[in-house]
């Protein structure tokens, strides 16, 4: 079965998108994995992608909760105001340090399919993609 056609990850961490990068690499989970260290700069990119001509939005979005310029959270609200075409079916998972209940309370009223903790690790990538989506070759 193919990978996914592009994931998008937003962290303002770049040692921890270069490692959720290289995991999602080594998996074969995407053919193109875009990276953003803020909510703005993920924004940016989605209409970047979505003014090409095989604009293919993100299939799968990894965000921080925590970042500077535009959180998660601000994200999340400005990306629920794209166009319903530009949005496409992306699933949107949320990635903290912690499950502070708020935060939990919070992101259970936003478009999110998921809350997780930090780190990604092979069995959250594979837990996320075969609930959402097709299961990749191999599993875990």
């Amino acid at each position: 079965m193919s990978p996914l056609r592009c994931i998008l990850l937003v962290d303002d961490d770049p040692t921890t998108n270069y490692l959720n990068r290289k995991l999602l690499v080594s998996m074969g989970a995407s053919g193109e994995v875009l990276t953003a260290l803020n909510g703005q700069e993920a924004l940016a990119i989605l209409n970047a992608k979505f003014q090409q001509v095989d604009a293919t939005c993100p299939d799968l979005i990894f965000l921080d909760v925590n970042m500077p310029l535009m959180n998660g959270f601000e994200f999340l609200d400005a990306y629920r105001q794209l166009p319903a075409e530009q949005q496409g079916a992306t699933v949107v998972v949320m990635l903290t340090t912690s499950l502070h209940p708020r935060d939990v309370e919070r992101a259970q009223q936003l478009p999110v399919s998921g809350f997780l903790t930090k780190p990604l690790t092979r069995e959250k990538v594979s837990e996320i993609i075969g609930g959402h989506f097709t299961a990749l070759p191999g599993g875990n």
